[in-house]
């Protein structure tokens, strides 16, 4: 009986993290870390989405999360857990969540390269699907 020599086996890869499909300031962290630790219910974190509507044709959406719902995209990210919308996350995907303090208020500001137009009131945006 012959023998082959046994081919070197070729080292696996190393497991690469999957790009996270929104990516947090560290004041929008922050400001949500402190808005769940003052909530009145038991959430895990906040969920995030769009939404049809407005002048421009469609709005973000931010609410708490009990729990993920399914085909959810969950990611954690500097201590906050955040919760996707499975109709949300191609319009998402590289987006910035920010929080800007301004003389007249705050809010959270979504920097969204996938985002085209939007309205003069701010609360109203075009979103183009991310190519997947």
């Amino acid at each position: 009986m012959e023998t082959t020599p046994d081919k070197p086996r070729r080292a696996p890869l190393p497991k690469r993290e999957r790009p996270k499909p929104v990516r947090l300031t560290d004041a929008a962290a922050a400001r949500i870390v402190e808005i769940m630790a003052n909530a009145e219910g038991k959430y895990l974190g906040v969920r995030v989405g769009v939404t049809n509507g407005g002048c421009a044709g469609m709005s973000y959406v931010m609410d708490y999360a009990e729990a993920a719902k399914p085909f959810e995209e969950v990611m954690e990210e500097k201590g906050v857990k955040i919760f996707i919308d499975p109709k949300a996350i191609l319009f998402l995907i590289g987006t910035e969540m920010d929080f800007v303090q301004e003389k007249l208020g705050a809010r959270f500001v979504f920097n969204n390269p996938n985002q085209t137009a939007a309205c003069g009131c701010g609360e109203s945006v075009s979103i183009t699907p991310a190519a997947g």
